[in-house]
């Protein structure tokens, strides 16, 4: 149903991709032909002309061994290139970066007063807060979506929560003497300022767990807004909140560690969408016409 629902809101027009080029073929994430996907809506500067040859390996420049596979794409064949590499990766580390600084400061809540570095936790747990922040803010900026709208309204939730988290700090939290994360925790209303951080957090695994069918992401897409829930409105006792709390960061760290286990082309999607996107209306149509001909000589051949 969600899926449904979101392929009704994109407006995409899907036509069937083009026949196989000669080059080798390799198979693409389902997910891809959904408009939530596995892909970056990055504004592209190669016509879709060019981005065809290039994947069907007319450019007379030597391929990379990552750059020979070619995966059939609605609108064309596309490869990846280095620079899509090196997003997907640093997409993944910005998660792993959240994952990390998260449950560093969670960590607080289970350490013994005792224990040697609950002090030192306890003392920067600001610090981390933002570090993780940044992670997350990094993964959103590079994060593979076909809908342009829906990844800008996830970053607008996470630039709503880094200018409430300030906002809150410098209003609530630094005039009563205590770091942020500590006055949230000891008062429930002020999750309305760093809510929004954690509604992009959601959306984000909710992606994840659409496309790619990620068991933990789809459980952290309840966990997150049922414990920040329960937080604000204090109909959850401590115990809850601390189990609910536990298992989020379990499943963070399983959620984050496994974007490595995928392969570079899944946090990709069909590039050749985003190529099209990339096009004026007149050649977007040209290449829709294009593709109804081949189509239509399929068929009567």
């Amino acid at each position: 149903m969600a899926s449904k629902m979101l392929c009704l809101c994109a407006g995409i027009v899907t036509p069937p991709p083009p026949p196989p080029p000669a080059a080798k073929l390799a198979n693409t994430n389902t997910c891809s032909k959904l408009p939530l996907s596995c892909s970056s809506d990055k504004a592209s500067s190669v016509r879709l002309q060019s981005f065809r040859c290039k994947a069907l390996g007319e450019s007379s420049q030597p391929q990379t061994s990552l750059a020979e596979t070619v995966y059939p794409g609605i609108y064309g064949p596309w490869t990846v290139d280095s620079t899509d590499v090196r997003e997907v990766i640093l997409y993944r580390s910005g998660l792993v970066t959240a994952a990390a600084s998260f449950v560093v400061a969670a960590s607080a809540a289970f350490l013994p007063d005792s224990f040697f570095l609950t002090g030192i936790v306890k003392h920067n747990l600001d610090f981390v807060y933002a570090i993780g922040a940044g992670g997350l803010g990094l993964s959103l900026f590079l994060i593979h979506i076909y809908v342009t709208e829906i990844k800008r309204t996830l970053q607008a939730f996470w630039g709503l929560g880094v200018v409430g988290s300030v906002a809150a700090y410098a209003s609530l939290a630094f005039p009563a003497g205590e770091g942020l994360v500590q006055y949230v925790v000891d008062n429930p209303i002020a999750v309305w300022f760093v809510g929004p951080l954690f509604v992009s957090l959601t959306g984000l695994v909710f992606k994840e767990g659409l496309c790619y069918g990620k068991l933990e992401a789809g459980i952290l897409t309840f966990i997150i807004p049922i414990t920040l829930l329960g937080h604000l409105s204090g109909l959850m006792d401590d115990g809850t909140k601390l189990s609910l709390l536990g298992l989020w960061m379990a499943l963070f760290v399983i959620f984050s560690g496994r974007k490595f286990t995928q392969p570079i082309k899944d946090d990709i999607g069909d590039k050749s969408v985003f190529t099209f996107n990339s096009l004026p209306e007149v050649e977007k149509q040209a290449v829709i016409e294009k593709l109804e001909q081949e189509k239509f000589s399929q068929n009567f051949d």
